[in-house]
């Protein structure tokens, strides 16, 4: 299925076309779609009412520098405050990471949205588009907070996505401006960028986002539209068997493919079950590419639908909630000192 974006505030005519169309299945949210949340209310209202099957909404909550709603909302502190706290003290770190998680996923489902699109898994090793989104540069130690932070999300009903698979982390390259290439061995990403990946895994994690980045060692193709990734080693060798969701088809890296039409054809053929189109302006081509695709794969949507939500009241007078709010206040003062 195609998870598309939209332009703005609101739903515009030709848009409300787009989500009734049966190969898109959901809808991914940015900062040119919020306002405040009383138009988001408004928004995703409009959104469930424009076809009768589910859809599902997404949206990019990291904390820190990839926060997109913020007015109104917890403002989070960067995933690496939590690696720093983790060199001080590990067992406040795994924690914290647990209740950050909880208060994004809580936050969220209060407004009815699905997923957010975390935990970044990615090692912090100089990458310019992961920056302060990476937990910590050791594998071990992004495994172990990575594991809480699943939990949390999950804890607050909402479906883990653990990104960018295999890892993006330790090349510098941003893929969203141009290609990236890995030379190391699948021996060397197995005893680095992947095991934080097969820890999420364990503790749960529903769905998975690939990287457009390509490691020649392993396939000349990027990861995201690779079967040899997708089909022989994240769901063969690793065991995989949740949702495999493609980063976006507009970015730089994924353009060795073709066309936008080649690169959803592409990531479909790979194994991706969830392509994601952000930019409204490819969305005609991406939808024309999906309905000529026979074959996609498919999978049970209900997976990565949102479960528990409380009503924002609700929220706010939960007593948890403040607890973790002290705690990341903390966080957040220990990371400006």
């Amino acid at each position: 299925m195609l998870m598309i974006g939209i332009e703005g505030l609101q739903l515009a005519a030709h848009e409300h076309t787009w989500l009734a169309a049966p190969e898109v299945g959901g809808l991914i949210l940015f900062t040119r779609n919020y306002s405040d949340r009383a138009q988001l209310t408004r928004l995703i209202d409009a959104v469930r009412g424009a076809r009768a099957a589910p859809l599902l909404i997404a949206v990019d909550q990291e904390g820190g520098p990839v926060q997109r709603f913020r007015e109104g909302f917890t403002r989070l502190p960067a995933l690496d405050t939590l690696g720093a706290l983790w060199d001080r003290d590990a067992a406040r770190a795994v924690a914290l990471a647990e209740e950050h998680a909880w208060i994004m996923a809580s936050e969220l489902r209060a407004m009815d949205v699905d997923l957010s699109f975390a935990p970044v898994l990615d090692l912090a090793r100089g990458n310019r588009a992961i920056g302060t989104r990476a937990l910590h540069a050791d594998a071990e130690a992004v495994a172990t907070l990575g594991q809480a932070y699943v939990r949390g999300m999950r804890l607050a009903g909402m479906a883990a996505t653990l990104k960018h698979f295999p890892g993006h982390g330790s090349v510098l390259e941003d893929t969203h401006l141009e290609g990236a290439r890995d030379a190391r061995t699948l021996a060397e990403l197995r005893a680095a960028d992947l095991r934080p990946f097969a820890a999420g895994f364990a503790a749960g994690a529903e769905a998975v986002m690939m990287a457009h980045v390509t490691y020649p060692a392993i396939d000349a193709l990027p990861a995201g539209y690779s079967p040899r990734w997708i089909k022989d080693i994240l769901q063969g060798e690793m065991g995989f068997a949740g949702i495999v969701i493609s980063d976006d088809v507009g970015m730089a890296a994924a353009a060795s493919a073709g066309g936008v039409g080649a690169r959803v054809a592409a990531h479909y053929a790979a194994g991706c079950h969830i392509v994601l189109a952000c930019a409204p302006a490819l969305v005609p081509e991406a939808l024309a590419a999906a309905r000529a695709v026979h074959g996609a794969p498919a999978f049970a949507q209900a997976r990565l639908a949102g479960q528990a939500a409380p009503s924002w009241a609700a929220l706010l007078d939960n007593p948890q909630r403040a607890r973790f709010l002290v705690d990341l206040a903390s966080l957040q003062t220990q990371a400006v000192a």
